[in-house]
């Protein structure tokens, strides 16, 4: 199958010019040296977490990857794209020569390099499928766009076809599944807190719902771990009592009665369960009306609330905001 690479041309396209004038693609990250010097990708992490110790591991590990990806992983004969920000167009080419690494060819600061012969033609991004706009919209140097070959090699021929995008249909396809990664990656994270983090996690989701909230300390707690009130004094219904098992395990019925037989005993009894629920513990609930809440919809309630939860509280799980279209 024919291989197809986007490969951002800088920061700001600012390398598109001298691109097609020298014939060639490249990208930087020249702290690193030639990339192939290095017998592994532990090689080269070991000189990023040198030459890059003030940036975050995580964007360390993806320059690696894409710098490994370039040097290694790109062939003759492979199809790259780069897209013009001010022209709102593709350019296409063929790669003619492999990877190497010379500060005097291009710009020295994108010293890994690729020849490349560039088509005179162009692909505007207008013309391109919904689908394939959000897809090539990533923010990544190097990358893989197999998928839309065929759409972009026939853009490419006939400028002028028109893309299938029946009644917005992709768009919301697209969308929803930003979503849906983007919860996924929140559950990994809220996974990731140890079970003290989760309580307060949970308390910081009620004070947010504007209750009052004590959080039990370490330690044995008899059943309740999180008391909300609507007054600061506890005198006000309804009064929550709140258990919260952060582990792999279902919680079991005699877990929920547990909570249901703590004090106070006339209280609403919620029970948060990353690892979900038997269906004894869920008949045990229904019957006595405890709610229960696991690792997805306690997700769903943070993402619902967290900006009006207290920053102490959103510090155990950063998150930022971004937008899609409605």
């Amino acid at each position: 199958m024919e291989k197809w690479w986007m490969i951002r041309a800088g920061d700001n396209n600012e390398l598109i010019p001298i691109w097609k004038e020298k014939g060639i693609a490249s990208i930087g990250w020249p702290q690193l040296g030639d990339p192939k010097d290095y017998q592994s990708k532990e090689e080269m992490r070991t000189k990023a977490d040198n030459v890059y110790r003030d940036e975050r591991p995580q964007s360390r590990n993806s320059w690696i990857n894409q710098v490994w990806r370039f040097s290694r992983e790109v062939k003759e004969g492979d199809k790259v794209i780069s897209y013009s920000k001010e022209k709102r167009e593709y350019i296409i080419g063929t790669v003619t020569e492999p990877h190497f690494y010379d500060k005097a060819e291009g710009n020295p600061n994108y010293p890994n390099t690729l020849r490349v012969k560039w088509e005179d033609s162009t692909v505007e991004r207008d013309s391109l499928s919904q689908a394939a706009k959000n897809s090539l919209g990533s923010v990544l140097t190097v990358f893989r766009v197999d998928q839309w070959g065929e759409e972009l090699g026939k853009l490419l021929k006939n400028p002028h076809t028109v893309p299938e995008d029946p009644n917005g249909e992709e768009e919301e396809e697209v969308v929803e599944d930003l979503v849906g990664k983007a919860l996924v990656m929140i559950e990994d994270k809220v996974d990731k807190l140890d079970p003290w983090q989760m309580q307060e996690l949970v308390g910081g989701l009620l004070q947010a719902m504007e209750y009052n909230v004590k959080v039990s300390p370490k330690g044995p707690d008899g059943g309740v771990d999180v008391l909300a009130y609507k007054d600061a004094f506890g005198f006000e219904k309804p009064v929550i009592k709140v258990q919260v098992k952060h582990r792999r395990n279902s919680a079991s019925a005699p877990e929920i009665q547990q909570l249901l037989g703590a004090n106070p005993i006339d209280a609403n009894s919620l029970f948060v369960s990353t690892g979900g629920f038997t269906s004894h513990a869920e008949a045990v609930a229904k019957h006595n009306s405890a709610r229960l809440v696991d690792l997805e919809e306690l997700v769903g309630l943070v993402v619902q609330w967290y900006e009006k939860m207290p920053n102490d509280k959103r510090a155990l799980l950063p998150l930022q905001k971004f937008y899609v279209p409605e």
